[in-house]
C-alpha cells in the first residue's frame, strides 16, 4: 500500500510540510464538532456532527455538497482530523467525490490511531449495521501522534487500548502481558505511549500490507470483532450505545474462549484477559434472551458467509485461524461462559 505512516508529536508542522510537498490547489480539512474546536487557525473546515450516531449517508452527503460549494478538485487535499467516525466518513467522501480526492488522516482518538485511520478502510453504517457501505483507498499519510489525548476521557482511551489489546493477541504474549498490567489511572506517559502505538500499529499495517483488500489474512483484525459487531449493534438498538472498544473487549474474551475450546488456547490466558476486562470495561447486560438478536447481527456482519457465524480465533498469540464457522449452539454456550466470567 502506498500510505505513509507517520509517528510523532510535531502534527502542524509535519502537516505544513506534507502540504507543501504535494502543492495541491486547495486544502481543506474535516472535522466533528469537537475536534473542531482544535483548529480554528487552521483555514476552511468541513465541521460535521460528532458521534457514531453520524456516521450515515446523509453526513458523507453533507461533507459531498460542502466539498462541492469550495471547488474541490482531484488537485485538492483533505486533512480529516478527528477520531474513527470522522476518518471513516470522511475518508469515504474523499474517496468517492470525483472518483477521489487526496485525503490525509489525522487520529484525535487512541481508537483512531490504533485502527480505524489506519489501513485504507473507509465507509459508514447503514440500516443498523456497521460499516455496510465503503471503499478501500488508502490515505496519502496517517500522522500518529499522542499529543490530543490529555483530553480524552478515560472511556475513550480504554476504547482505543482494546484494540490494542487484539494486536497483541495476533502478535506476541510478552506484549499481551504488559498491555494487561497497563494502569489507566497514571498520567500518560507520551513517549512510551507512542512507542507502543507504534507496535501496535505495525502488527495491522504488516497484515493489511500483505492482504489489502481483505481477500483472505487481514481477516485475522477481526478478532473480537464478530461478537464485538454484534453488541454493538445490540447496544444501540437498545439506545444505550458502548464505545466500540468496549464491544470489542468483550468479543476478544468471548472468541478466546471459543479458541479454547477449539483450539486449544491457554486458559490462564483468557482468565486474565477476562479480568482484566470484566474490571475496566464492566459487561453488556445481556441475558438468554438476547441471543436470537446477537446470533443474527452476526450472521448479518459483512465478513459472514452463507449467513454463518465466522471468527478469528487463536491457538496461542501470533498463531490465528481465519474465518473459522461457529455453530448457533457453539456461540450460545460461549456467551453462556462470558456472562459467567463477567458476572452478569
Amino acid at each position: 500500500m502506498s500510505q505513509r505512516l507517520i509517528f510523532t508529536n510535531e502534527v502542524l508542522l509535519t502537516i505544513d510540510r506534507l502540504i507543501a510537498e504535494g502543492a495541491y490547489n486547495k486544502v481543506v480539512w474535516v472535522a466533528d464538532t469537537h475536534t473542531y474546536q482544535l483548529l480554528s487557525h487552521q483555514g476552511t473546515t468541513i465541521v460535521v456532527n460528532a458521534g457514531e450516531q453520524h456516521k450515515t449517508l446523509a453526513t458523507v452527503c453533507h461533507i459531498w455538497q460542502a466539498m462541492h460549494g469550495l471547488g474541490i478538485t482531484r488537485s485538492s487535499l483533505v486533512i480529516n482530523f478527528g477520531g474513527g467516525m470522522v476518518t471513516d466518513v470522511a475518508g469515504f467522501a474523499a474517496a468517492t467525490y470525483k472518483r477521489g480526492v487526496p485525503f490525509i488522516n489525522v487520529p484525535t482518538t487512541l481508537l483512531a490511531a490504533v485502527d480505524a485511520a489506519v489501513g485504507g478502510k473507509t465507509g459508514f453504517d447503514y440500516q443498523g449495521l456497521k460499516n455496510q457501505i465503503g471503499v478501500v483507498c488508502p490515505a496519502q499519510a496517517v500522522i500518529v501522534s499522542t499529543c490530543f489525548f490529555d483530553s480524552l476521557p478515560q472511556q475513550q482511551l480504554k476504547s482505543g487500548f482494546a484494540e490494542m489489546l487484539k494486536h497483541a493477541l495476533l502478535s506476541d504474549r510478552d506484549h499481551l502481558l504488559a498491555l494487561l498490567d497497563h494502569d489507566f489511572h497514571a498520567p500518560i506517559d507520551h513517549s512510551t505511549l507512542l512507542q507502543q502505538l507504534q507496535a501496535s500499529v505495525q502488527v495491522k499495517w504488516d497484515i493489511v500490507a500483505r492482504d489489502p483488500y481483505e481477500q483472505g489474512l487481514r481477516q485475522a483484525l477481526n478478532l473480537g470483532h464478530t461478537v464485538g459487531h454484534a453488541l454493538e449493534s445490540w447496544a444501540l438498538q437498545q439506545r444505550h450505545p458502548v464505545p466500540h472498544g468496549y464491544a470489542v473487549a468483550w468479543g476478544l474474551v468471548v472468541e478466546g474462549i471459543l479458541s479454547h475450546w477449539q483450539l486449544g488456547a491457554s486458559s490462564d490466558l483468557l482468565h486474565r484477559l477476562a479480568q482484566f476486562v470484566r474490571n475496566h470495561y464492566g459487561a453488556p447486560p445481556i441475558t438468554c434472551d438476547d441471543y436470537p438478536t446477537l446470533l443474527d447481527l452476526m450472521r448479518h456482519d459483512k465478513k459472514s458467509r452463507h449467513g454463518e457465524i465466522t471468527c478469528t480465533l487463536l491457538a496461542h498469540c501470533g498463531d490465528y485461524r481465519i474465518a473459522q464457522v461457529i455453530q448457533p449452539d457453539q456461540m450460545t454456550a460461549a456467551l453462556d461462559v462470558f456472562r459467567d466470567l463477567m458476572g452478569i
